[in-house]
């Protein structure tokens, strides 16, 4: 960011919810994300309350389990989120993904609008796009 820039830091935290959060954590993990903070249900520890997931270039991510009582956002569908992760390397950050577990979606290729990318799905349907246009 341009240091002369009024422009602030993005802060956006893109939240999704899973059957398995704990595979899900694994998952992002093995891609590159790394964990800041992770709490588990008190009554059983693969119910995760909340998770938080850093991306080293920047952003997170924050996820939990799903079907949570008294909790109205974990009530929400699974598999319908799509994250679009900025990268300098998303051919890297890509077959690292598929290594993980994910499959294709749409193949890594040049793009009309600029830059590189590609998008995968994970375990549970959600949608993972990993490219380097870091938008305009």
């Amino acid at each position: 960011m341009d240091t002369n820039s009024t422009e602030k830091a993005s802060m956006i935290w893109p939240t999704l919810i899973y059957d398995d959060a704990p595979a899900a954590i694994k998952f992002l993990k093995a891609i590159g994300f790394t964990e800041a903070i992770v709490v588990t249900n008190e009554d059983d520890s693969l119910v995760i309350e909340h998770c938080q997931l850093r991306w080293p270039e920047g952003g997170g991510v924050m996820l939990g389990t799903a079907n949570r009582s008294g909790n109205e956002f974990s009530q929400r569908p699974t598999g319908c989120g799509a994250v679009y992760v900025v990268t300098a390397d998303p051919d890297a950050v890509f077959v690292r993904a598929v290594a993980a577990g994910a499959s294709e979606f749409r193949a890594m290729e040049d793009q009309d609008y600029g830059g590189r990318g590609g998008t995968l799905t994970d375990a549970e349907g959600n949608l993972w796009s990993f490219g380097d246009y870091k938008g305009e």
